[in-house]
């Protein structure tokens, strides 16, 4: 072994020294292309004759105009891509290969040898790999066969052979660390020096780890709609994120970064993977939140609730009047059947129920509402929806052409004259004898008319409102929206069957809301899907991809959405419904529901049900906490059992857990995560344990993930790993309703080293088969 080692870190040296030539050689093209951008930049408009006088002079300085723009495009292209280029080979400096195959080919008598890393390396001549990406086709055979017949799917077909032999390196800073000729799982050896290591503050590629499960979803390439179910710590972000890379890779040509969109569960969330693609040498695809998209579309008539506001609600306003009907209001408003019935009033609204809004100027009606609803419905009703409003619009704007000329001479204009100051007279002056077609030179001969200014003054005036116009909004979309619920018996129209049972009470409160200007998270995309199918839909073609996480957060009604938003792409979703702690959630147990989106044939579901995060101890508890929990397989990592402690009251508790905290911290964990139901318990849990040093409240507004030691609700930390987790309160009182139970899974499924409970009395119910069990030390 002792000699293979050292040919095998020979050749690492001389990967190592072909990068340092390619690096060398792109620093200084990097070098040389960025001062030419500069320079051109600095020197475009000398390169430029601008000449108007004849149209030949004019074509000319087009033509040049567009030549200095193309040479500079193409240069500041070439300079990204060298950079681009570079960062890469920076970090293949430090681990130039991961992997390697020796595989014989179908016909060929010996095997090649085939090394695997984050991106491709070639000879000197450019003929040979000395690298091959872990995303070029053969490498797929590393990850996805052991030892024995395999084959692998190119462009031109499928190539079948023998993998001889695979073996994994351990390579730091140039020098392998380890090496292992393996038949093992894929990256065991590998996966539990990596799953042993502590966390930091943002994921990391998982290339030379990626399992085989993990692979089938980032090759997958069939049909519109992937769909990955899998237990908490599965990799299943990490799969979907370096699914993209792996996107990006094989249809370089046709996609880019820019036309992928990630739904994150929040912003921490989207500081937190960051990190992953520009790792691999990609750019970042577009992150949003889902609540982002509907801000921009809505806050400027609305203060739209979170969804972590409508999820606060419900774990903390039991109480309260009208509670169950806002669960009720919650559920309906996400099913297809609320999908459907929006759709089918939509439809009704083509023989009666359109509202409009006056349409006023200086406090006076020019065009009432009822004038518009009268001429809507008098136009030919073969006409489509749109075609009607657009008609309605055009009418408009002529009356309002109408309006400016007897406008002009009303006493207040003339007013208007005698205000405007010098500079804003002769500039109406000049703008006026422009109109007239005198030259620039030539304005002071121009004798301008006062009725001429006066028209000018209206029409000024009248701009925002045509813009309105122009834009629809003499539509009263919150009007037509809140018509759905001020009859409880208007719903059932659009129904094919009845109405929720307290139909009359989901009403008042979602009117009353609408009556302050406030939209519930649950009436958001119900409301914007009204808008967009009145007013024509605003979808997004570019987008060819779109990638969901926590996707069991999403409800049916928002998925439907989504695919009418983005015709053009093909969806990934990601979720885990352990872990569907929203209140919509718990009428869907899967992703059946899903199928519906694209159908059967274009939909596919892959289940992972192996659970990396967390020591085999943690899975063991977080098993016996959820139904059908026996499906998780934990991963082979020894660690402590997780431990329970029960307090009689909160002074105790808060001294226990700062002496737990230190005791983490001695341990050298750099993430410790103290993890409560919900943002008040959080609120208050913060301030009791005001005097453990540097403690931080992460919150639904917090736009980084912190490492150190937080303080945080259980719904903010999905998706997120911690070295070591604190349940603050565990007990019947804090946890003792059924519809917690995937809440209080979520939270304790978080930790990847070390997992402490507390509870202030009684312990809750959901932790008793774990107890029976022996799977939590007492």
């Amino acid at each position: 072994m002792g000699s293979e080692l050292q040919q095998e870190q020979k050749r690492v040296d001389d990967v190592t020294e072909r990068i340092n030539e390619e690096i060398n050689k792109l620093e200084e093209e990097t070098t040389k292309r960025k001062e030419e951008v500069i320079h051109i930049r600095k020197h475009f408009w000398d390169e430029v004759k601008v000449n108007t006088d004849t149209f030949d002079d004019y074509l000319e300085t087009i033509i040049g105009l567009r030549q200095e723009a193309q040479a500079l495009s193409v240069t500041q292209s070439t300079h990204k891509h060298s950079s681009k280029r570079l960062s890469t080979l920076h970090r293949m400096k430090e681990l130039p290969y991961f992997g390697r195959i020796d595989f014989t080919e179908e016909g060929d008598s010996a095997p090649e040898s085939i090394y695997i890393g984050i991106a491709a390396l070639n000879d000197q001549t450019g003929d040979d790999f000395l690298v091959y990406d872990w995303r070029a086709p053969v490498s797929s055979v590393y990850y996805d066969y052991q030892p024995g017949p395999a084959h692998y799917m190119t462009p031109g077909g499928m190539i079948q052979g023998v993998l001889e032999k695979k073996w994994q390196y351990l390579i730091r800073n140039g020098v392998i660390q380890s090496m292992f000729d393996t038949s093992l799982t894929i990256g065991d050896e590998i996966l539990q020096q990596v799953l042993g290591k502590g966390t930091d503050k943002q994921m990391h590629s998982i290339v030379a780890t990626i399992q085989k499960e993990q692979n089938k979803i980032i090759r997958h390439d069939k049909g519109r709609l992937l769909i990955v179910h899998g237990a908490a710590g599965s990799g299943k972000t990490s799969a979907a994120l370096q699914r993209i890379a792996y996107l990006l890779y094989k249809y370089r040509d046709h996609i880019n970064a820019d036309q992928i969109i990630l739904f994150s569960p929040n912003s921490m969330f989207s500081s937190y993977v960051s990190n992953v693609l520009p790792e691999l040498g990609e750019e970042n695809m577009q992150q949003v939140t889902f609540q982002e998209y509907l801000d921009h579309r809505l806050s400027k008539a609305f203060q739209v609730e979170t969804p972590y506001e409508q999820l606060e609600y419900v774990l903390t306003a039991k109480k309260t009047s009208f509670y169950q009907a806002r669960l009720a209001s919650i559920r309906f408003k996400a099913s297809t059947r609320f999908f459907e019935a929006v759709q089918a009033y939509r439809k009704s609204l083509e023989s009666e129920g359109m509202l409009f809004n006056d349409v006023v100027f200086r406090g006076k009606a020019v065009v009432t509402a009822e004038e518009m609803v009268e001429r809507f419905y008098n136009f030919d009703t073969s006409l489509r929806f749109h075609n009607r409003l657009e008609k309605l619009r055009d009418r408009l704007l002529k009356r309002l052409t109408d309006f400016q000329k007897t406008e002009s001479k009303k006493p207040w204009v003339q007013d208007e004259i005698e205000l405007l100051s010098n500079e804003d007279y002769h500039k109406a002056h000049a703008y006026l004898a422009k109109k007239r077609g005198f030259k620039r030179e030539d304005t002071a001969d121009y004798d301008m008319e006062p009725q001429a200014l006066a028209r000018l003054i209206v029409r000024q005036k009248l701009k925002p409102l045509r813009s309105k116009i122009k834009a629809l909004q003499f539509i009263d979309f919150i009007g037509i929206y809140k018509q759905l619920f001020t009859n409880s018996l208007e719903i059932t129209k659009h129904l094919k069957d009845k109405a929720p049972v307290n139909w009359p009470d989901i009403c008042d409160i979602t009117v009353d809301t609408l009556e302050k200007d406030k939209l519930f998270y649950e009436d958001a995309t119900p409301f914007l899907l009204l808008k967009e199918i009145i007013e024509g839909f605003q979808i997004n073609s570019a987008i060819k991809h779109i990638v969901i996480d926590e996707a069991q957060d999403y409800s049916p009604f928002q998925f439907e959405f989504l695919k009418r938003l983005f015709p053009a792409a093909r969806m990934t979703v990601l979720g885990d419904f352990n872990q569907a702690i929203f209140a919509h959630a718990s009428e869907n147990a899967d992703f059946k529901l899903l199928t519906n989106l694209y159908g059967e044939e274009q939909t596919e579901l892959i289940n992972i049900t192996r659970s990396y995060r967390s020591t085999k101890p943690i899975i063991e508890l977080a098993r016996r906490l959820v139904p059908n929990g026996e499906t998780i397989v934990p991963f082979e990592r020894e660690g402590k059992r997780p431990a329970l402690t029960q307090l009689s009251d909160y002074d105790e508790l808060h001294q226990a857990i700062a002496s737990k905290v230190d005791e983490f911290k001695s341990e050298g964990y750099n993430s410790i995560a103290i993890i409560c139901k919900s943002a008040e318990e959080s609120a208050s849990a913060y301030e009791a344990l005001a005097n453990i040093k540097e403690l931080k409240l992460l919150k639904s507004n917090s736009l980084e993930y912190e490492q150190g030691v937080v303080v945080v609700p259980a719904y903010l930390s999905k998706g997120i790993e911690f070295d070591a987790v604190i349940i603050y309160n565990a007990s019947k009182n804090v946890y003792g309703e059924e519809s917690l139970r995937r809440t209080f899974y979520t939270a304790c499924t978080r930790a990847m080293h070390d997992f402490h409970l507390y509870s202030v009395g009684e312990v809750s119910p959901f932790l008793d088969k774990a107890l029976r069990e022996g799977a939590l030390d007492v």
